[in-house]
């Protein structure tokens, strides 16, 4: 599906409410009309309001335009002008869907309209919806083919969920719309996608699924939502590996340049139209959809290299070289929005697991980015503070700097997975570590993790042993398994079998996709299979499970 020249993006759908819709799109002018004509014949108009992305950039590791290598175009960052419109569409009826499409017009008086779509107000109690459960996209190479699927096998969803990481690099404006290996987030979600996968000379297109220009699309904020300190170093790249805690920004460049000099979520919010808390904003939230109460948190942090051996700023400890200024150190993986108990974000979360909407909710689902669950390389280390370390010598300079982080102040498993035992959730969703694997506790609560669209880092099980232990023996760095004592579910329908044809109970893979879809009809999860080296292979449905209405 070719995109309509003028417009960046078609449209997507965002927020539903029972009797409205938000509308939103992308072009690179400002304009001076932006408007959605809909209903039958598309008789109806209503005008957008326009804003202008702040922080969107390209640099020279983009790959846009006639840039295809480092550095062929740009050089340095280089601010790119793009501008969001937004319209909502009113008086809108349950279960009844409209035709839509949005028009652009240019300064010149040129105007651009999108193909035509449809829409609906968020469902009624009761009426059967199909989710797409998806995560860590970040122009991974099997995305397009993972979408391409989900349409061409279930057809249109009625949402989508997405559990963080959305692009690599959130200020890099091609990331989203328009990377030249055909793969960015927008295209890819959108069916405009154009990613070729290779494999013994046979070459394929994947266009990815027209999927968000008919349903809404909810997200939350994973560590690759967030960028670091604003351009104090030369690349995006550099950029977003600068985070520090705010704490630390805090102590070193004083309240007034608190956000610049730590991190920011930026551009995520500036992109998406997102239910809201009163607490949290758009970082965390709770919205009813049809049957389901979901619930979002923001429970993500900083993702560091295992060693500081080449100047990275490790996990477990500083370089050597950075160790006198304080400015220049990672502070671990420190996380971004407190969660454990006492802090705002568990109080609120305490509130909402309390209110009505949820007790009244037949699914009550939590989505969030980290693991509390998982085989994968990234529940470790534990979801807790950095405990900071600093070794000096008898001069009291400072000769090493590293961190542990106790397994006991897990703050997920300690802090969160007890409400929401008590609350009576069903379902938690959740990626990071790019594979598929799913647990459930001795109460019935599933968990999942259904993130494999490429790239994976494997599993640690059977006698594969995680990649990313600090160099040092400890309790709280657990080798093998989920470290907190879950056995993975064993797929229930077609499970993949490993070289000695024994069943596995997780796919990591960087030729087969996984996708996952809940019925809140027949409240069942049902995972998907597609293996890329079979361009012409069937979709294999390898696992489902029911989730017991509350």
């Amino acid at each position: 599906m070719t995109l309509p020249q003028g417009l960046l993006t078609d449209p997507f759908l965002q927020l539903p409410t029972p009797t409205s819709v938000k509308v939103v799109w992308f072009t690179e002018f400002a304009g001076y009309k932006h408007m959605i004509d809909y209903g039958e014949n598309l008789t109806q108009t209503v005008f957008a309001t326009t804003s202008k992305l702040t922080r969107t950039r390209e640099d020279q590791q983009s790959r846009v335009g006639k840039q295809t290598q480092d550095g062929e175009v740009y050089q340095y960052p280089v601010k790119r002008q793009i501008w969001r419109h937004e319209a909502e569409v009113n008086n809108l009826t349950a279960g009844n869907r409209i035709s839509y499409r949005v028009t652009s017009v240019r300064e010149d008086g040129e105007s651009f309209s999108s193909n035509v779509f449809s829409l609906a107000p968020n469902p009624i109690p009761g009426k059967p919806l199909k989710i797409l459960l998806t995560s860590d996209h970040q122009i991974k190479p099997m995305v397009a083919a993972n979408l391409q699927k989900v349409v061409e096998t279930i057809g249109q969803v009625d949402a989508v969920w997405f559990a963080g990481d959305l692009a690599n690099i959130p200020d890099r404006a091609s990331e989203w719309f328009d990377d030249n290996r055909g793969g960015a987030f927008f295209p890819c979600l959108q069916g405009r996608a154009h990613y070729e996968m290779a494999y013994n000379d046979q070459k394929t297109i994947y266009t990815g699924g027209a999927i968000i220009q008919y349903a809404p699309i909810f997200t939350c904020i994973g560590n690759h939502e967030v960028m670091g300190r604003f351009a104090k170093e030369g690349s995006l790249n550099g950029e977003f590996n600068d985070t520090i805690p705010r704490t630390a920004a805090l102590n070193l460049y004083g309240e007034a340049s608190l956000k610049e000099n730590s991190f920011n979520t930026d551009t995520y919010e500036e992109i998406f139209t997102l239910p809201q808390s009163m607490e949290g904003g758009k970082t965390y939230y709770a919205v009813s959809f049809g049957d389901v109460r979901l619930v979002v948190l923001y429970a993500t942090n900083m993702w560091r290299y295992i060693s500081s051996d080449a100047g990275h700023k490790g996990k477990y400890s500083e370089p050597e070289a950075k160790l006198t200024n304080p400015e220049n150190w990672g502070y671990g993986q420190h996380i971004y929005e407190p969660i454990a108990k006492g802090s705002k974000q568990y109080n609120w979360l305490v509130q909402e697991l309390n209110s009505s909407e949820f007790k009244q909710a037949k699914y009550k689902v939590v989505m969030l980015h980290h693991p509390p669950h998982t085989l994968g390389d990234n529940i470790i280390p534990a979801y807790t503070d950095p405990v900071q370390i600093i070794e000096r010598d008898e001069d009291d300079n400072i000769k090493a700097v590293r961190y542990e982080y106790p397994k006991q102040a897990d703050y997920i498993i300690r802090d969160v997975l007890p409400l929401l035992e008590a609350a009576g959730v069903q379902l938690v969703f959740f990626g990071h570590s790019h594979l598929w694997n799913r647990f459930c506790s001795s109460s019935g609560m599933h968990f999942i993790e259904t993130s494999n669209v490429g790239n994976s880092y494997g599993a640690a099980y059977g006698d594969k042993q995680r990649k990313n232990l600090p160099p040092w023996h400890s309790q709280d760095y657990v080798a093998i398994g989920d470290p907190y004592g879950l056995e993975p579910v064993m797929p229930t329908i077609a499970p993949i079998l490993d070289e000695k044809g024994q069943a596995m109970p997780y796919i990591a893979s960087n030729d087969i996709t996984v996708f996952s879809i809940f019925d809140t009809g027949t409240g069942t999860v049902s995972s998907y299979r597609f293996d890329t080296r079979k361009p012409d292979g069937e979709v294999i449905k390898f696992d489902e499970f029911k989730i017991v209405s509350g």
